[in-house]
């Protein structure tokens, strides 16, 4: 029993495990894979605890490729997606980034708002419209708008800009067909910065929005 909880174990971990990344062209283990092995690891477990001492094995086979599909489905679901936006986002300025299963939209000062601003640059737009594209074929997920200030000003101003901005790209969204109730606006003001205030060109990096997705919409 021992050897082929192993080997279904192993044969769901490793099935897939390598891919390639279209945009490096080097191998990488992706979430899919990730959340199938872990799905695949519990699934297996339950399955030989709840099955009989003489088909533990059968039910550690069984729970192992049930666990797997479950727990690769949410990895998938935002590999597609992460892959759509990379698409719709090239050549705008906009970072992707991919952590775990969320998606995190960084979008410079440059081409959201003008300075001390919370009104939506012309050249923005394009860019919510691109994204907008890609949130409406994936309505399984939920979406933090998260506006960031650099230092300059006082405290309470950068907070407040940061939460008007944050809910004018909210609005747009909301604007544009993406349900409300998946969509929530915050402001962090100067907090959370991500170079050295003490620049222009770090003050620029830290002007920024971001839209944080995540796959944890069920319904």
């Amino acid at each position: 029993m021992k050897k082929l909880f192993a080997v279904c174990v192993a044969g769901v971990l490793l099935s897939g495990c390598q891919t390639i990344d279209p945009y490096t062209g080097e191998q990488q283990v992706g979430s899919t894979t990730k959340g199938a092995g872990i799905g695949a690891v519990a699934g297996a477990v339950l399955g030989a605890a709840v099955s009989s001492k003489s088909d533990r094995g059968r039910g550690a086979l069984t729970g192992a490729l049930v666990g797997g599909a479950v727990g690769g489905g949410i990895g998938y679901y935002m590999d597609q997606q992460e892959a759509l936006l990379r698409q719709e986002l090239q050549g705008t300025g906009v970072q992707v980034e991919r952590i775990g299963d969320s998606i995190r939209l960084i979008m410079p000062g440059n081409i959201t708002f003008a300075l001390n601003s919370d009104q939506i640059a012309n050249n923005f737009y394009p860019v919510l419209d691109s994204v907008t594209k890609v949130l409406m074929k994936f309505d399984k997920t939920e979406m933090n708008v998260d506006g960031f200030t650099d230092s300059t000003g006082s405290f309470e101003y950068n907070q407040q800009l940061s939460e008007r901005r944050a809910a004018r790209v909210a609005d747009y969204l909301a604007s544009s067909g993406i349900s409300r109730l998946r969509v929530n606006a915050r402001g962090f003001g100067e907090r959370y910065p991500v170079a050295d205030n003490k620049s222009e060109a770090g003050r620029a990096q830290n002007r920024r929005v971001e839209i944080n997705i995540s796959g944890t919409r069920t319904n």
